[in-house]
């Protein structure tokens, strides 16, 4: 597989996460705001969940043949230090995953106009963080959910055998991981996810997504790298 398709992959996976994922989180988070009422809150918390676990598994099947379906810097730094891709591509996935991020979140903003600037893009944020948690409360979290969900993908992964219900299962993974942390963060788990609507946003005028997006950068890779170590760890062991 050359390298361009295997960027391209990367490139338009990344968009899609970001304009369906962000996109429902935009369109779930306007209905809450035009009723007022608690329960619907709690569906859309779902709805959105749901909604990364979904586009998660249609690139899986669609763009996994191609690239693997990282579309995550947190996933290939994970699978550099598990000696499963070079520099090389390590260097040109996330480059893709980012362009990825921005473009599906300008196309996002040109779908949703003045709404999609009012719920923010669906970016990420400690400040505005229903549950009121600090910024280290927001590293922790973003480590932690990480963590667990690169565990998951670098074990899903790790045998053929699995490679048949791998992309099922990290879109399940996915799916939890945003029930627990839509109310601490919003999520990321995902450096470009975060990336892309906090700069498009930047440009409307709102910047403090962008302003904390360091901690949606640095938290997921920390925590992808300590999954890895993890993972290595117990393979070891079990040899």
């Amino acid at each position: 597989m050359s390298s361009f398709k295997k960027y391209a992959a990367e490139f338009i996976g990344t968009a899609v996460l970001v304009l369906f994922g962000c996109g429902a989180a935009v369109t779930a988070n306007s209905l809450v705001g035009s009723t007022g009422i608690a329960v619907p809150l709690a569906v859309s918390t779902l709805i959105i969940a749901v909604a990364f676990g979904l586009v998660i598994v249609g690139m899986a099947y669609s763009v996994g043949n191609v690239s693997g379906c990282h579309i995550n810097p947190a996933v290939s730094l994970s699978m550099l230090i598990n000696k499963k891709m070079t520099v090389k591509d390590f260097i040109g996935y996330v480059i893709a995953q980012y362009l990825g991020g921005i473009a599906g979140a300008a196309i996002l903003l040109g779908i949703c106009g003045q709404k999609g600037i009012e719920q923010g893009l669906g970016t990420n944020s400690y400040s505005g963080s229903a549950l009121g948690i600090s910024m280290w409360g927001a590293i922790a979290a973003e480590i932690v959910l990480t963590c667990v969900f690169v565990y998951v993908i670098l074990g899903v992964t790790s045998k053929k055998e699995f490679g048949s219900a791998a992309g099922l299962v990290i879109g399940l993974t996915l799916t939890l991981i945003h029930i627990f942390g839509i109310p601490l963060t919003g999520t990321s788990v995902n450096p470009a996810r975060s990336f892309g609507p906090a700069l498009i946003l930047a440009f409307t005028g709102n910047t403090t997504p962008l302003a904390e997006v360091w901690v949606f950068t640095a938290a997921p890779l920390i925590g992808a790298a300590l999954a890895a170590a993890i993972f290595i760890l117990v393979n070891k062991e079990k040899e």
